[in-house]
């Protein structure tokens, strides 16, 4: 059995990560197929971390602003603590 060394020096696993506006595509050179799905794989996680790490925008907004309770905020607080509830058995 004859292989053609140009079809073997071509990867056999190619893809192409869409991400946002960006594409990036991410293909293994050598191996077998299992072992250039794998290293396609790190690859590909590489370039998912770098995305999510240069367009990373935090998950938790604030409700409230940051600097806290107003003056009035915090006497009414104090006046009344928050109750706690009775557990029936």
């Amino acid at each position: 059995m004859e292989m053609n060394t140009a079809t073997s020096l071509e990867p056999r696993a190619k893809a192409t990560l869409v991400l946002g506006g960006e594409q990036f595509a991410v293909s293994s050179e050598s191996g077998t197929l299992s072992e250039q799905l794998a290293v396609m794989r790190e690859k590909s996680m590489v370039i998912l971390k770098e995305y999510i790490t240069k367009h990373n925008v935090p998950n938790d907004v604030p409700d409230e602003s940051i600097e806290g309770p107003s003056d009035e905020e915090g006497e009414a607080l104090a006046k009344n603590p928050p109750k706690k509830s009775k557990k029936q058995k």
